[in-house]
């Protein structure tokens, strides 16, 4: 059974585009995600982000070519996705992780490998993302990894309702 997502393939004719990362994220500078041109320059994410904040897949951004780059200006539309990274500790091996995988999975989840150890999650916008958090949490306090929220694109309860794109 596969459990993680393949990356999109470059014969999708998708582009690669770049975000400039904060200073925090030092060294690191920039991380480039694959979108699928949607319009004149907007495109839709297309993979998860293993380092940016405040974005996930399926979002819509405008990109301008600089310099030779498509470089990401601003977010102009949500896709309903959330973000999540997972720290695997070093002992973990891939027969673990794929067990303790499973739950995630069952809750409509994907993910991509940026290392062995740095796990980016999608979930979807079907997907119950507090029982996600859930099994987030039960993961870490059962020492299997840590996790970090890079993007909630899902409507919370209790919150006034929220524009796709604010």
């Amino acid at each position: 059974m596969e459990l993680n997502k393949q990356r999109p393939q470059p014969s999708e004719a998708l582009d690669k585009i770049v975000f400039n990362l904060p200073e925090r994220a030092a060294p690191l500078t920039t991380e480039s995600l694959w979108a699928e041109r949607v319009g004149a320059n907007l495109y839709r994410l297309r993979n998860v982000p293993f380092y940016l904040y405040g974005v996930s897949e399926q979002d819509i951004v405008r990109a301008e070519e600089i310099d030779g780059q498509l470089l990401v200006s601003a977010i102009v539309d949500r896709g309903g996705h959330s973000t999540y990274r997972i720290f695997l500790p070093e002992q973990t091996s891939e027969e673990q992780f794929s067990h303790d995988w499973v739950p995630l999975h069952e809750l409509g989840c994907t993910y991509e490998r940026a290392t062995r150890r740095l796990i980016a999650i999608d979930v979807p916008p079907h997907a119950d993302v507090y029982a996600v958090y859930e099994a987030l949490e039960l993961g870490e306090k059962g020492r299997r990894w840590e996790f970090e929220e890079g993007h909630c694109g899902h409507p919370l309860r209790d919150s006034p309702t929220r524009r796709p794109n604010a």
